[in-house]
């Protein structure tokens, strides 16, 4: 199994950032608006609306609030021909500001440096809707 890591620092304490990050219904609002465009929530499963009618379902694993971490694993929906999806975003203190680590666990091995480029591209997405708007964006 491949890991893609990546991380950022956003000008924004911790416990701001993981407020916006843990509102698992509100990703297409609080961090990807635009990219997500709607999401919806039943039971542990996020449903999420892309702006093409795409739906992408992703089994919510944990919300733990003293770690800060979010995991979940994508069920449905992949855009790439994945066997195999988990990921995990956790935020740390830096200082006064935060440090989000964001792991993906892909099958086929083959496929690490797309989902690379777009948990990239994903991740400087987040920092900045999260530094123009602050985490209350709702």
């Amino acid at each position: 199994m491949a890991t893609v890591g990546v991380e950022v620092i956003v000008d924004l304490p911790a416990p701001r950032v993981w407020e916006a990050i843990a509102d698992v219904g509100a990703v297409h609002r609080r961090l990807l608006p635009g990219r997500v465009a709607e999401a919806r929530i039943e039971g542990d499963v996020r449903i999420l609306t892309m702006p093409d009618g795409t739906e992408v379902r992703e089994l919510i694993l944990a919300v733990d609030h003293g770690l800060r971490r979010l995991a979940y694993t994508v069920t449905s929906g992949h855009r790439m021909p994945l066997t195999y999806h988990h990921a995990s975003f956790q935020v740390f203190d830096h200082g006064d500001r935060s440090r989000i680590v964001w792991l993906t666990d892909v099958l086929p091995h083959a496929l690490a440096e797309p989902v690379r480029a777009r948990v990239e591209r994903g991740i400087l997405e987040m920092r900045q809707v999260l530094e123009t708007s602050g985490p209350g964006l709702t």
